[in-house]
């Protein structure tokens, strides 16, 4: 009876023991079974990520806070981004192949070649995101007999505003030149040995004073239209004011040839019997009428009107051809040109070739001159550019010169 008991209980945990295998197996295949479903993967997925994605977030609104609170702490214009301090040493040199030197060789060399050095340091800083504002100070200038130079002295100060994307406007107090209102016509400056081998005309180097200038786009065409007024100095008691219009129109021929066409009328005021006012004051009003017994005697004459052409084409990203030709309303015969190719990289070596010159009349050359120059760029701050010249002025005074320029950037 006893091992007939025994046996029953065997029976019973056997018949317990393949129950629960039997329920094992049928639970583990349905989890193998839910894990290789697609979308049971995609929940545990969505349910994994759901917790990174929430940290994510608590980050982003915790930067966003801190961004919005440094924002509205500051109460300046110029909260927006940091002003960029750019420093500029150009220095050029010339061993010139001639003998002695009287007056006439002197300035052919003095219009041919501006040695010395030039130092600035440039101010830029953007405000409200569109809006641009430089001030500019130079140390020392090209051209000058010592290259000591002199202390900082403010030369320019500029505000450009973009008003939309058809329309910008620019405002000059002090150190207006055409080239700052002038469209640019390259995609990077350039800058070779001499005046004539740049990739423009002498006008957009003249100084014209305060200025204000609109420049408008259309499709392929940009026009620009600007004011300048300066006073010069003082001429037998009477004070000079030079009122100068610059115009500029720019079509793109191509996406990579662009003609502009480019001129600036001055005009001066000469005012008698009147003493001069302090700078960047003006005397107008339309109230007082010439025939007032004191009012100052007013007269206007022409004093230049400089006009001339420019046909860019930018082979690639480093080569480019170009030339200029400019005249002068009150000296039409006058004609100076430059034809310009160059091959400069700003990683690479490169060169460029210069031919310009100066006609008076249709077949009297007044002024010829050759230049080539290499390119070798240091780095990225220091630029190294050995060249020769090769000058004939007025058909008497021919010499030939070798130029060495430098640059640095900080």
């Amino acid at each position: 009876m006893e091992a007939a008991a025994v046996s029953v209980v065997d029976k019973l945990k056997s018949f317990a023991k393949s129950t629960q295998d039997f329920a094992s197996a049928v639970f583990r295949n349905r989890e193998v079974s839910n894990r290789r479903n697609p979308i049971e993967i995609l929940k545990r997925l969505q349910r994994e990520s759901f917790s990174d994605i929430m940290k994510l977030r608590d980050r982003q609104e915790k930067l966003e806070r801190a961004l919005a609170f440094y924002k509205s702490s500051k109460g300046s214009p110029f909260q927006e981004t940091s002003t960029h301090v750019r420093g500029e040493f150009d220095a050029v040199g010339a061993l010139l192949m001639i003998g002695t030197i009287d007056e006439s060789k002197r300035n052919a060399i003095e219009r041919a070649i501006r040695t010395g050095i030039d130092s600035r340091l440039t101010f830029e800083t953007t405000i409200r995101e569109k809006d641009t504002l430089v001030v500019e100070f130079v140390g020392s200038e090209r051209g000058q007999k010592s290259i000591l130079g002199s202390p900082l002295s403010l030369a320019k100060v500029l505000y450009a505003a973009n008003i939309s994307d058809w329309c910008s406007a620019v405002a000059i107090p002090v150190g207006g030149r055409c080239r700052d209102v002038a469209v640019p016509t390259s995609s990077r400056e350039e800058r070779g040995l001499t005046d004539y081998s740049s990739f423009g005309p002498p006008l957009l180097n003249q100084l014209n004073g305060s200025g204000i200038a609109v420049m408008v786009k259309k499709s392929n065409i940009v026009a620009c239209l600007a004011q300048f007024v300066s006073a010069l100095p003082p001429h037998s008691g009477s004070v000079l004011y030079c009122f100068g219009t610059f115009g500029q129109v720019v079509c793109h021929l191509s996406s990579n040839t662009k003609l502009s066409i480019l001129g600036i009328h001055k005009m001066a005021n000469l005012s008698r019997q009147q003493p001069r006012l302090a700078a960047m004051s003006l005397p107008f009003s339309f109230l007082q009428r010439s025939g007032h017994p004191q009012a100052s005697l007013v007269e206007s004459c022409f004093l230049d009107g400089p006009l001339a052409m420019t046909l860019e084409s930018e082979l690639d990203e480093s080569k480019k051809i170009g030339g200029w030709v400019e005249t002068n309303i009150a000296s039409p015969e006058y004609l100076k040109w430059a034809i310009t190719m160059s091959d400069t990289s700003e990683d690479d070596f490169g060169w460029g070739l210069s031919l310009g010159g100066l006609l008076r009349g249709p077949r009297k050359w007044n002024r010829f001159q050759v230049e080539s120059f290499l390119n070798f760029n240091v780095g990225k701050k220091c630029k190294l550019q050995p060249g020769l010249l090769y000058v004939m002025d007025e058909g008497a005074t021919q010499f030939p010169a070798l130029i060495f320029r430098t640059s640095w950037s900080l």
